[in-house]
């Protein structure tokens, strides 16, 4: 059953796709709705990943300063996190799958389907800055992570393998992701919801394609417990990945735009 909010929230989606006369349909409505809660529920699994670690982190400090008597290294934090990683990829896969459920639901609803000739692939859905951006985002936490390693130091050694852990978690899932939203069938009844159907693909892709997750989890894993220059390294991987995500996005043609001209709409 579609809420009114629901459908007030599509209306206004299209407009700001450029279709402001396009009907806000039940289709269009249910498939944007299970988006906005799959975003809220990721958006809020990644704060909880980011808190676990940085409460790991703080309490192995804690317990092998002089507070807690210079205990060794235990590998209790690591095991919780490398839990708490399996857990935000099993979250996302599950997210994924509910996202999916409900747009075969709805395809299956449908008195009749339009399709589009062409399936767009990957330049089309991501398009090279995007997969750019992310290939040197997962480069960047790579080097930071394996220079951390270098280092003689047990407390950054142990944070160090902690962000490989996180790193290869996400990378896995932002891959399985991918695969998925260009395998994904059409679902569309009209040539409104069928130009929809590309925008919510182009904008899923674009938004998994930028993993803010590795621009944290660096500072807050070994920021302060590194040696300077590491710490300078870090941030400055940090901003150069915002400024570079916000240029990109300003200019790079919109997803709207991209969905027309792969349908060849003018």
């Amino acid at each position: 059953m579609v809420s009114p909010a629901d459908l007030r929230l599509t209306g206004s989606w299209l407009a700001r796709h450029g279709l402001p006369d396009a009907s806000p349909t039940p289709l269009l409505a249910t498939r944007l709705a299970v988006r906005r809660r799959a975003r809220l529920a990721d958006q809020v699994a990644i704060a909880v990943l980011i808190m676990v670690a940085a409460l790991a982190q703080a309490g192995d400090r804690l317990a092998t300063s002089a507070f807690g008597g210079f205990q060794p290294h235990r590998s209790a934090p690591l095991l919780i996190l490398a839990a708490v990683m399996a857990g935000l990829l099993l979250v996302r896969s599950l997210l994924d799958w509910w996202v999916r459920r409900v747009d075969r639901r709805a395809g299956a609803a449908l008195s009749r389907r339009a399709a589009h000739p062409v399936q767009p692939g990957w330049r089309a859905v991501l398009g090279r800055p995007f997969a750019t951006l992310a290939l040197a985002t997962f480069a960047g936490a790579l080097v930071l992570a394996v220079s951390a390693l270098t280092i003689q130091d047990d407390a950054v050694r142990h944070a160090a393998s902690v962000l490989l852990i996180g790193l290869a978690g996400v990378g896995a899932g932002v891959v399985v992701h991918l695969r998925e939203l260009l395998a994904r069938p059409v679902v569309a009844e009209d040539e409104v919801s069928l130009t929809a159907d590309v925008i919510m693909r182009i904008e899923d892709a674009r938004e998994v394609a930028v993993p803010a997750v590795l621009w944290a989890l660096p500072v807050v894993l070994l920021f302060g417990s590194a040696p300077g220059w590491w710490n300078v390294a870090s941030l400055l991987f940090m901003f150069a990945g915002l400024a570079a995500c916000a240029a990109i996005h300003a200019r790079t043609p919109s997803s709207a735009a991209v969905a027309r001209r792969v349908m060849g709409v003018r």
